[in-house]
């Protein structure tokens, strides 16, 4: 089995890798937006962290619950903890961080990204991911990632949080299957 960094470690990585991203590409007063559940933990720890030294951001903290954008919910049910997104009114033309804890297929990123259009259209999207994992689906890549995993067939990686936050890798059945 794989030895992945620490949560708090990989936050850190990200964090100076988001920095150096936006003063590189000159991104000022950007738009962080978590996507529910495991994206606004590691959104809400990464906010903190730049917002406390850099005073990077503005605006609250941003979130999507992507639910009624999914494109398995007809097969796999809608999610009873549906949560209201919690963004400004207009998005369009503004720099978005878009924050995830696992991207794994892609279907997660593309529902947040067909949402957030629908409040506008930004000026760009940086996709931001604690951890990359393989078994991508559709053609999307984080532009900031924390640690890359390759799982073997049956595996997959079980977030919780938000105090603490942890990882481990698990051996998949019918009870803990995502499709993140």
């Amino acid at each position: 089995m794989q030895t992945i960094a620490t949560p708090d470690e990989l936050l850190a990585q990200l964090a100076e890798k988001l920095k150096k991203l936006l003063a590189d590409k000159a991104i000022e007063n950007p738009l962080m937006v978590g996507i529910h559940t495991g994206g606004v933990w590691v959104a809400t720890e990464l906010y903190q962290q730049l917002n406390t030294a850099e005073h990077l951001f503005s605006e609250p903290l941003a979130t999507l619950d992507i639910s009624f954008y999914r494109d398995d919910f007809s097969r796999i049910g809608m999610n009873p903890k549906v949560k209201p997104s919690k963004l400004p009114p207009d998005v369009e033309d503004r720099h978005i961080i878009l924050v995830d804890d696992v991207l794994h297929t892609g279907r997660t990123i593309r529902a947040a990204m067909n949402e957030l259009f629908d409040y506008g259209r930004p000026a760009s999207i940086t996709l931001v991911c604690l951890i990359e994992r393989s078994g991508r689906e559709l053609p999307l890549q984080a532009d900031i990632v924390g640690a890359h995993v390759k799982l073997n067939e049956g595996e997959h990686i079980k977030f919780s949080g938000p105090d603490p936050l942890a990882f481990e890798i698990q051996q998949m059945n019918h009870k803990n299957a995502s499709n993140g």
